[in-house]
């Protein structure tokens, strides 16, 4: 990957809020799937893209767009520990 990490980084959030586009609006994905659909190669390597990916879900979470879930519940990353998935904010009715 030759990216910048600054172009990464955008790429990874663009990737996240495109996937969630995609799917219902209660829907979530796991920072895996912008992970993999970030990394332009065959193997494994999107594994490196973790973290990046978490720290883009917190950015997009900063933002107001996403927030991030465990067990359904929406989370802290701060506090997260373990799995989280990433979802579109669901106005309060």
């Amino acid at each position: 990957m030759t990216d910048s990490g600054q172009e990464r980084d955008r790429r990874l959030e663009r990737a996240v809020l495109a996937l969630l586009e995609r799917r219902a609006p209660t829907s979530s994905i796991c920072p895996s799937d912008a992970a993999r659909a970030v990394y332009d190669g065959d193997d494994d390597g999107w594994r490196a893209l973790m973290e990046p990916a978490r720290r883009a879900a917190e950015r997009l979470v900063t933002a107001g767009e996403v927030e991030i879930t465990q067990g359904g519940r929406p989370v802290d990353s701060a506090e997260a520990r373990g799995p989280i998935r990433i979802r579109r904010v669901v106005p309060e009715a």
